[in-house]
């Protein structure tokens, strides 16, 4: 859906509500770690506006390459279609990785406690996307039952699915993570590694039980979706990587 449809030289510009949704977790997580003070907040703007341009262009990418490859590579205009966009998770994480790699370079700040700081606040980010997922009717799973908030959709009932991701990815998530930097339990980087960690259980469960594929996309291999394909390696990963930074001062 869009919020409004304009032409401007000929061209249809149509923003979403998916993209406003990402927009409201900037500002969010703008002003949550505004709040936290961590570093100096004449630095906080150019985090964000790193942070924001590697995550919205190389999301972007990720998506394409990996999601609907075919269909750009047919139809390349479509990439700057900004009010058709879809991103990865799995490619914009890696890319706030570097962004944080390089903002922490320039300004001679802690990358290890800048990633964990960060990865406080992305559970919001990811709880606006999934409920947009849900009043966009995206990402359902086929129901013979009439669930609570489930979707109807051409005399079928869908279990509310994405709701099931929010819940999980956002309210459970924010509430872990943020008890354990509370509580001081971790070392620095575990925070972030944690929450990849958690987050690759909780999108390998709805993957498995309770979501249907991407309709472009279907399954790959008879069985597993794409998400669980770019999960798997990732929960690999940062468990090794939890375990490697329990040492660190």
């Amino acid at each position: 859906m869009t919020i409004f449809e304009i032409t401007l030289l000929g061209l249809k510009i149509a923003p979403t509500y998916y993209g406003l949704m990402y927009a409201l977790s900037f500002l969010a997580g703008y002003f949550i770690l505004k709040k936290r003070n961590f570093i100096d907040k004449s630095k906080m703007d150019d985090l964000f506006l790193y942070i924001f341009l590697w995550v919205v262009l190389w999301g972007r990418v990720w998506y394409i390459f990996f999601y609907d490859f075919s269909n750009y590579f047919s139809n390349p205009i479509d990439i700057i279609k900004v009010w058709q966009w879809w991103m990865s998770f799995h490619g914009w994480v890696i890319w706030v990785i570097i962004s944080m790699i390089v903002f922490s370079k320039k300004y001679k700040i802690d990358f290890l406690k800048l990633s964990d700081q960060i990865t406080l606040v992305l559970p919001i980010w990811l709880w606006l996307g999934r409920i947009w997922n849900y009043l966009n009717k995206e990402l359902l799973w086929y129901s013979d039952y009439n669930w609570f908030l489930a979707v109807y959709i051409n005399n079928v009932w869908y279990f509310p699915s994405p709701l099931l991701e929010s819940f999980l990815e956002w309210l459970l998530l924010f509430l872990i993570l943020n008890y354990f930097y509370i509580k001081w339990l971790f070392k620095k980087w575990q925070i972030a590694s944690l929450f990849l960690i958690l987050y690759s259980i909780f999108r390998l469960f709805v993957e498995m039980f309770f979501r249907q594929p991407d309709s472009h996309i279907g399954y790959i291999f008879w069985y597993f979706t794409m998400g669980e394909i770019l999960s798997l390696p990732m929960f690999i990963i940062w468990i090794i990587l939890f375990l490697r930074f329990k040492h660190a001062k």
